[in-house]
């Protein structure tokens, strides 16, 4: 081995077991994560001073890193409630509803949607997006609106969120834990991305088309009644012509995406000033009084979304870059000579310690990913996953990525709002459905969906 073990290594080690454990008690990280860089910068430096100051220097480098992803959720929120509030996603999915003429084709067809949808608005705007309007159509044609809720959450919360292919929130943050780039991230996250999606959308559709047959799932005639009497909004000759353009100017940046070949930083720019002209421009047309000021109450209103979700992560992410890149800059030079970073040392020290193949790394990271999600933010624990996807990479030399994006997977379909009942709450909502409820129906399907994707991810590494 390259180099010696630490008391450095062996802290960090000792906190990244105490995190598992809180997780697994669900409690918050928060504090944990603090005394950890703490602790660590006060073994390295001998100064309590700059331990202290190595506590802010992670809060700052975490937010510089998190910082693109954490804006263009921020912003990509407040245009989602301006077309809302002017209709224009009323008017984009109303023609999707002529495709819905029963409760199978209804189920796939929403899913479907949310998915799209999601992986450009996020699934929890896509649940306002898109449910208020599908949700009536569906009850029409026999689906209830429990199935209405399972689609919408294993589509959206679970395959469009768990890949986050377009907006790159979560490959982002897992990939800088790990220490690679996005772009291998989500190159390997596609393959397992759909294998679960696949598995668990086709279980979860069987069981419910065997509850329909058997009437133990029937649709609520008297929310049924209540939906159908509201009347149809009128829809403005701008509302039009916007829903034709907001989904233009999105394939067009998909299109620059693949043609100019933007990935990382540069996609998220671009996607986030599509986003920005997009608020702005329907701001404009759709509010006759106080334009500018309505642009900034927007623009508000995504800041305190973004950061309620983020604010938990950026203590989390300053500790796990301790383990690699960060570790310089929120402490300084305190690894011993020849180390290759706190993270690939354990990986190596792993390799000649512990018989570990594919096989354990594969389970390991599901574990791990699946524990990171108990929270129900699904986000928090994801540069764990990203750390440990590293670790094991080191260990066994290889299939750092496919790890990662393993974890990251797990660490979504469990706490992202597919089992954790109250990260269920925005479909259940929409939908009038209880979330422990959903959370039942949704447990089997992502449980096999779990164990088949790992198996499948064993063959990949």
């Amino acid at each position: 081995m390259g180099i010696e073990l630490t008391a450095l290594h062996w802290i960090y080690l000792l906190f990244i077991l105490l995190i598992i454990l809180v997780m697994v008690l669900r409690r918050d990280t928060t504090l944990v994560c603090v005394i950890g860089i703490f602790a660590i910068a006060l073994l390295a430096t001998r100064s309590l001073s700059h331990a202290l100051s190595s506590i802010f220097n992670g809060f700052i480098f975490a937010i510089t890193e998190l910082l693109p992803t954490i804006l263009v959720i921020c912003l990509i929120v407040a245009m989602s409630r301006v077309l809302t509030n002017s209709g224009v996603n009323e008017t984009m999915i109303r023609p999707i509803a002529k495709l819905m003429r029963g409760p199978g084709i209804t189920y796939w067809v929403i899913g479907i949607v949310m998915m799209v949808i999601s992986w450009f608005f996020w699934p929890s705007p896509g649940v306002a997006l898109i449910g208020a309007v599908l949700l009536p159509v569906a009850l029409r044609v026999g689906l209830p609106a429990l199935g209405v809720a399972m689609a919408m959450n294993l589509f959206g919360h679970g395959i469009a969120l768990s890949g986050d292919f377009v907006i790159q929130g979560a490959p982002s943050i897992t990939a800088k834990a790990a220490n690679i780039p996005v772009s291998e991230v989500i190159s390997a996250s596609v393959p397992l991305v759909f294998i679960m999606g696949i598995v668990t959308t086709v279980i979860a559709y069987w069981l419910l088309r065997k509850d329909l047959k058997a009437g133990i799932l029937q649709v609520n005639q008297t929310q049924l009644n209540e939906l159908s009497g509201r009347p149809p909004s009128a829809v403005s000759p701008s509302v039009k012509w916007l829903a034709v353009l907001v989904p233009l100017l999105f394939l067009l940046d998909i299109i620059a995406m693949l043609s100019l070949h933007l990935t990382g930083g540069d996609a998220t720019a671009l996607l986030g000033g599509t986003t920005v002209l997009i608020l702005i421009l329907t701001t404009l047309l759709h509010h006759k009084t106080q334009r500018m000021e309505t642009i900034t109450r927007y623009l508000i209103e995504g800041f305190e979304f973004g950061f309620k979700v983020f604010g938990p992560v950026i203590p989390i992410a300053a500790f796990f870059y301790l383990g690699d890149s960060g570790i310089g800059k929120i402490i300084g030079d305190v690894l011993p000579k020849g180390s290759l970073g706190i993270v690939n040392d354990l990986g190596v020290a792993l390799a000649h310690t512990v018989p570990l193949n594919s096989g354990i790394a594969a389970v390991t990271l599901t574990i791990v990913g699946a524990i990171t999600g108990l929270d129900g933010s699904g986000f928090s624990g994801i540069s764990l996953a990203g750390s440990i996807g590293h670790l094991f990479g080191s260990a066994i030399h290889g299939g750092t990525a496919t790890l990662t994006a393993l974890g990251q997977i797990a660490a979504i379909w469990v706490g992202g709002g597919t089992l954790i009942p109250w990260a269920l709450i925005p479909a259940a909502a929409i939908c009038g459905v209880d979330p422990f409820e959903l959370a039942r129906r949704n447990l089997l399907p992502v449980l096999l969906g779990l164990v088949v994707t790992t198996i499948f991810t064993m063959f990949l590494i």
